[in-house]
């Protein structure tokens, strides 16, 4: 995504033109209209509000725009966006309903049959998964460090830097507890663990973080209101971005394999500065899909690059909030989400197999039995 641009006329996006959403809401529509079962409208799903569809791309071109044009985007792209999902809505409604009148035509119960045994409990993927990345920071002498899930703004957002007016803070994005005035939310990422580390550890720190976090996005294949996070905070004296690259592709090749490494695409947060998107070299092709039709790879769509996560140097007007000297410490922090990285490890679509309970999905894992 370009940087924003206030001598920009909106217009000249053409991914945020009217002619060209109103191209993508039609495809979208006649996919969803033809899918004749579920599996064929999650895939018309995936395909059309997924991480890489045009909407999903196009919307992140507002950020782009000068402040006067964003409203006028914005409320394009939601009406768009809007329609699509109300349509999946309805199909998927009319689609189920037609599945359970199915079942009841053809399956029948033999109520005399003999019931298995009871399957024993096990951990769940997410929390293996959770367990291992810890594993491998404890291993380089980090701590482990947590924090409460509801949250005082103070330590969710302006510690970080994170301003009043800042959007993420809107009811639109953040739980609030009781109402929007009280002071306390369900934190939106681990970040406040860093800024509760910074206040009560001594220097130097190294702390791993992760935990549940909670924003207010609807449930799909890509999304959930309630997920989590793993974040990393470093603060000593003479830290680089150097030492942030080398510590992401320790972590890469822990996770994905011998000889996996990263790239930082520059980004902007409020609490790091420099900031960076965190892109993990394709574990399946190793980027020898890229320019090669003849050996297409589905896990990174041939682009030879799978967006992880995000990073940066600890932006000094955060560690001045804590109490500790910019001149003397610098710091670098990332973090990504656990359930990308286990849809990445695992080949998993569809966010929601994590979340609905069926032992089937854990049986996979070899847990549950």
């Amino acid at each position: 995504m370009s940087a924003p641009n206030k001598s920009f006329d909106p217009v000249e996006v053409s991914t945020l033109a009217p002619v060209y959403l109103d191209q993508q809401v039609t495809a979208a529509l006649d996919a969803i209209a033809n899918a004749s079962d579920l599996d064929e409208l999650k895939a018309v799903r995936l395909l059309h509000t997924g991480d890489r569809s045009p909407l999903a791309l196009a919307n992140r071109e507002i950020g782009a725009l000068p402040p006067a044009a964003k409203a006028e985007a914005g409320k394009r792209m939601g009406q768009a966006r809007g329609a699509v999902n109300q349509a999946l809505e309805v199909k998927t409604a009319e689609l189920e309903a037609k599945r359970d009148e199915q079942i009841l035509l053809t399956e029948t119960v033999d109520v005399t049959a003999v019931s298995e045994l009871s399957l024993r409990g096990s951990r769940h993927p997410l929390t293996t998964i959770q367990e291992q990345i810890t594993d491998v920071f404890l291993a380089l002498g980090y701590e482990l460090a947590e924090g409460p899930e509801i949250e005082a703004e103070w330590f969710n957002f302006d510690a970080l830097n994170i301003a009043p007016n800042h959007p993420a803070r809107t009811m639109q994005d953040t739980f609030f507890v009781e109402h929007e005035d009280s002071g306390l939310v369900l934190r939106t990422h681990t970040s406040p663990v860093q800024i509760r580390s910074m206040l009560n550890r001594e220097l130097p720190i190294y702390v791993v973080c992760p935990g549940r976090v909670f924003r207010t996005d609807e449930l799909d294949a890509t999304h959930s209101p309630v997920f989590h996070q793993v974040e990393a905070l470093v603060i000593d004296k003479g830290i680089t971005m150097a030492d942030l690259k080398g510590t992401l592709d320790h972590f890469a090749q822990t996770m994905f394999g011998a000889g996996i490494v990263t790239r930082l695409r520059p980004s902007y947060f409020p609490f790091t500065e420099p900031s960076a998107e965190v892109d993990l070299q394709c574990f399946a092709c190793r980027g020898a899909s890229v320019d090669n039709p003849s050996a297409p790879c589905r896990t990174c769509r041939s682009e030879g690059w799978i967006e992880w996560g995000g990073c940066g140097m600890v932006n000094p007007k955060v560690l001045v909030a804590c109490g500790i000297d910019p001149d003397v410490y610098t710091g670098f922090a990332f973090g990504m989400g656990l359930e990308r990285t286990l849809m990445f490890r695992h080949g998993i679509t569809d966010m929601r197999d994590m979340v609905e309970g069926d032992i089937r999905f854990t049986r996979a894992f070899g847990l549950g039995g």
